[in-house]
């Protein structure tokens, strides 16, 4: 097949994107595929139909795969673009999708997993990867998507919502410490644990500067996992076992910073409500293809429901891709089913 990995973009994830990007290139092309990388925001040249052609036989190199640690802003973002163009998709990007059999969404991150591209590529007929527009804004949105969680009697923390209009709250329905997340985001950025009410002002700043809206969430203790779920099979759950600190945006992406163990050490019956939970989640929030849900468990509260995640990551130390391994498939393998159940997908919809 002809297809095109959609990476990059203009979120805070814009280099996890890339890192995921070239990898998944990559590994589509060991499996037989004529593939074209492409940056989103940043786009391409090539215009004329061999222009085109040409762009599904470049190979990446392995020094793609290598993510920076710098946190990108908006505007560190814009100034990549030199050309005076406006908007989310780059030059030539259309044209370039249209030619493909199917689009691998490699993004992360707001304008990736948030709809707005789904939406896009539904309305010019562009097959793509993982879920549609609602079901993406929905698992995006962590305000909605808890909501969908409780409506549906999924455990997962308590929380409230602060706006950049609203007052700075001076008392919280629940206890010391808590958690301050951007509504709209991933990788941990702008989130932070807060365990005294003087600490609370400083995080609600920092994380305004990538949402207007905010959740301060009740601060859950217990052991953390994730599971992936892909063309309705469950993987293994992998528990993150981070060295010092907590699970953040270094410890999601540089090396020796965290411990992953797939299988996880859990009573069976635990794993097992955790894969149940994780595809009672999945069809909550109307996800397709493959997505991925994180948990915290400890033995006296049970289970909760972090969030879902509509675009995996798909980096070296990417978690889908451990789960995936530990039950032998391979990287390669792995993101050829997740095109090929797509494909299917499309095909019943006929």
């Amino acid at each position: 097949m002809k297809i095109v990995v959609l990476a990059g973009g203009r979120s805070t994830e814009r280099n996890v994107s890339l890192s995921s990007g070239a990898k998944v290139a990559n590994a589509l092309r060991r499996k037989g595929h004529n593939v074209a990388l492409v940056d989103l925001f940043l786009g391409v040249d090539a215009q004329t139909p061999a222009e085109i052609d040409a762009l599904f036989t470049e190979a990446q190199t392995e020094a793609s795969y290598k993510i920076s640690d710098a946190i990108l802003t908006d505007d560190d973002i814009n100034a990549l673009r030199t050309d005076g163009t406006k908007g989310l998709f780059g030059k030539n990007v259309l044209p370039v999708l249209q030619s493909a059999d199917i689009v691998y969404l490699g993004l992360h991150g707001e304008d990736g997993e948030n709809g707005k591209v789904q939406a896009v590529l539904d309305l010019f007929e562009i097959r793509y990867t993982g879920s549609g527009p609602l079901a993406s804004g929905m698992a995006m949105n962590k305000k909605v998507s808890k909501e969908i969680m409780l409506y549906n009697n999924i455990q997962t923390a308590d929380f409230i919502v602060v706006r950049a209009t609203d007052p700075r709250p001076t008392s919280l329905p629940f206890d010391f410490p808590v958690v301050v997340k951007p509504s709209n985001g991933g990788s941990s950025i702008g989130t932070h644990i807060v365990r005294q009410q003087a600490d609370l002002s400083g995080a609600l700043d920092d994380a305004f500067r990538f949402d207007d809206e905010l959740l301060i969430e009740a601060f859950v203790t217990g052991r953390e996992f994730s599971l992936g779920l892909v063309n309705g099979q469950a993987m293994p759950a992998i528990e993150i076992k981070v060295n010092d600190g907590w699970y953040d945006f270094e410890h999601k992406f540089q090396d020796n910073k965290t411990t992953f163990v797939t299988p996880p050490d859990i009573p069976e019956a635990i794993h097992e409500d955790m894969k149940a939970i994780a595809a009672e989640t999945f069809q909550a929030l109307g996800m397709a293809n493959y997505g991925r849900i994180d948990f915290l468990w400890n033995e006296a509260d049970g289970l909760y429901v972090i969030e879902a995640n509509s675009l995996p990551g798909m980096t070296p130390l990417s978690l889908l891709p451990q789960e995936a391994a530990a039950v032998g498939i391979s990287y390669e393998d792995l993101c050829d089913s997740i095109v090929q159940g797509k494909m299917k997908l499309y095909e019943a919809q006929k």
